[in-house]
């Protein structure tokens, strides 16, 4: 199923068996068949990219979409911690979507790998603060994945990403940019644009941006190893979740 006209809404949410999808009241039918045909194929491109079932795009069935609904005024897409819905805007939202879902899978992880963590806590977060991890091999890959971006190789020292969002945030004067749970954002959007295949609905602007300029996307020998990082954990936790489908069917 390849041909845009053919894919809808209804078509996304049975694939990737998300637990609702929302559009906006003024979503034309047109923006509307346009967007679900751009969502597939960027969501089929991201299971492709991290090894993985469609279970794992939706986040088990727990994960929400809204595309054109209210949205906040210079904000292309965002994520909901309350309610577990990722929102796209609808003219603005392209290339956000690789971000906004790992903000989803992050927030999902918090209780998975951590233990007593705040319901609306982010993995990263709580890997940060030195939250009581649950012991499991692939909650010390995700944790090598926290490392790569945070941290120096030797673990000792701020990495050059957090160090320029930092100064970014300083420069600011808020707090935005060093959020471990935005640092890691950007650093899985790195990890996607860098992946096959190429789909500028899920990322653009990691090498080329004004951000990426600012040192707000990881570069040079970091960015290779948060990418290994990434494909390593990625890689187990498909296999796995496929021995599973397996298993279950």
């Amino acid at each position: 199923m390849t041909a845009q006209a053919s894919v809808s809404f209804i078509t996304v949410r049975r694939r990737f068996d998300f637990r609702n999808i929302e559009v906006g009241r003024w979503v034309t039918p047109e923006e509307r068949d346009r967007a679900a045909g751009r969502f597939y194929r960027a969501l089929i491109n991201l299971m492709t990219i991290l090894q993985g079932p469609e279970a794992l795009v939706s986040l088990r069935g727990s994960l929400g979409l809204q595309y054109g609904i209210g949205g906040r005024l210079g904000v292309a897409a965002h994520y909901i911690p309350a309610t577990r819905q990722l929102a796209l805007a609808k003219n603005a939202g392209a290339g956000s979507l690789a971000h906004e879902w790992f903000h989803a899978f992050d927030h999902y992880m918090g209780n998975k790998a951590f233990r007593n963590l705040d319901r609306h806590g982010f993995a990263s977060s709580g890997w940060l603060n030195s939250a009581n991890q649950k012991e499991h091999p692939l909650n010390e890959r995700l944790s090598n994945c926290f490392q790569a971006i945070l941290l120096t190789e030797d673990g000792a020292s701020p990495s050059p990403l957090f160090l320029a969002s930092q100064k970014a945030d300083q420069r600011l004067k808020l707090l935005y940019y060093a959020k471990p749970e935005e640092l890691c954002a950007r650093a899985f959007e790195a990890f996607v644009e860098d992946s096959q295949p190429r789909n500028s609905f899920l990322v653009r602007g990691t090498v080329y941006s004004d951000e990426a300029q600012a040192g707000l996307y990881p570069a040079g020998v970091q960015r290779q190893r948060i990418n290994d990082t990434f494909q390593t954990y990625f890689e187990a936790l498909g296999a796995a979740l496929y021995r599973e489908q397996t298993k279950a069917g």
